[in-house]
C-alpha cells in the first residue's frame, strides 16, 4: 500500500521524535559522547531486527515497503506508548498484530452519563457499534420501541425488528442514511473485525440491508428533521443533532431538539459533527 507524501513525512518524523526523546539509558545502552539526542538510526534498526538503510529511509518519507510485523518491532524498540502505537498503526494504514481479534465495548464515560441526565430534550449515547449505551428518560420514551426491544444496536433494530418500520416515519430513506452514515464511520477503522461481523451479519439476515449496502453511499452523521410514530404519542418532530465527544471520538451524542408540527426548521444548518471540548 502506498501511502501519500504528506503522510510518509509524518510518519518519518514521528519516527524520528521517538527516537530522540528515548535516553540510550533507559534500553540498557551507553551513553557516551553523542552528536545527537536519544538513539542513533543504527541503534533503532539493530534493537528492531531491521537494516539501518531500510530504516532510515522510513525516517526519511521514502516510498518503501512497511510491513506490520517490522512496524511493531519498531514500536517496541521505541518503547511507544499504547496511544502513540495505535498512532504509528493509523497512520501507516496497517493493523497491529497485538491489537486483540475482538474489542469488548469499554464502560461508557461517566461524564457523558451524566449529560444524559442533565438534558431534558431526548438524548442516547451511541459507541462505535451503533449501540445505546446510555440515555436520559425522555429519550426512554421516545424511543421504547427500540430501546424496549431488547436491541441495544440500532442497525439490528431498524433493519430486524418490524416494530422499527411502523415506528421511524419514511422508513426506507432513513434507513439508507443511516446505513450510509455507518459506512462514513467503518472509513475510520477499517480494520475492526467486530465491525466486519455486524456488517457481515446484516448482510446475511436482511435483504434491504445488503441491497443499501451495496450501492456504497457515505453521509456524515447529519442532524435534519425526524419524524416518528410512536405507539402511545403519535407522530411526533425533532431537529437531531449530534456531537461528537472530544475525550472519546468513537462515541456519538444524539439530541433531538422537539419540533412543532407546524414548526420549520432553523434557517441556520446546524453542524451535526460538533465537538464537545473540555475548558
Amino acid at each position: 500500500m502506498t501511502l501519500p507524501v504528506d503522510q510518509r513525512r509524518r510518519l518519518g518524523a514521528f519516527l524520528r521524535a521517538r527516537r530522540e526523546a528515548l535516553a540510550p539509558a533507559a534500553i540498557g545502552l551507553p551513553t557516551g559522547r553523542r552528536r545527537t539526542p536519544g538513539l542513533r538510526r543504527e541503534e533503532v534498526a539493530q534493537l528492531s531486527g531491521l537494516s539501518t538503510t531500510w530504516y532510515s529511509w522510513v525516517e526519511q518519507g521514502r516510498d518503501i515497503a512497511l510491513s506490520a510485523p517490522a512496524l511493531a518491532r519498531l514500536a517496541e524498540a521505541l518503547r511507544l506508548s499504547p496511544a502513540e502505537r495505535a498512532y504509528l498503526f493509523e497512520l501507516t494504514r496497517r493493523r497491529d498484530p497485538a491489537a486483540p481479534a475482538t474489542r469488548v465495548p469499554d464502560a461508557a464515560p461517566p461524564e457523558l452519563l451524566d449529560t444524559l441526565h442533565a438534558l431534558s430534550a431526548p438524548v442516547y449515547l451511541l459507541d462505535r457499534l451503533w449501540q445505546a449505551r446510555g440515555w436520559n428518560a425522555a429519550a426512554g420514551r421516545l424511543f421504547a420501541p427500540w430501546l424496549d426491544s431488547g436491541e441495544p444496536c440500532l442497525l439490528r433494530f431498524v433493519f430486524l425488528h418490524a416494530a422499527a418500520r411502523r415506528f421511524i416515519h419514511d422508513w426506507e430513506d432513513r434507513a439508507r442514511r443511516l446505513l450510509a452514515e455507518f459506512r462514513a464511520d467503518t472509513g475510520h477503522n477499517p480494520d475492526d473485525p467486530a465491525m466486519d461481523d455486524l456488517v457481515r451479519d446484516l448482510r446475511g439476515r436482511s435483504a434491504e440491508f445488503a441491497t443499501f449496502w451495496n450501492d456504497h453511499a457515505v453521509l456524515a452523521r447529519e442532524g435534519g428533521l425526524r419524524t416518528f410514530d410512536h405507539p402511545q404519542d403519535g407522530t411526533s418532530r425533532y431537529e437531531q443533532v449530534t456531537f461528537v465527544p472530544a475525550s472519546r471520538p468513537d462515541h456519538k451524542l444524539v439530541v433531538l431538539l422537539p419540533r412543532s408540527c407546524g414548526e420549520g426548521l432553523r434557517t441556520q444548518p446546524v453542524d451535526s459533527r460538533v465537538e464537545t471540548r473540555s475548558t
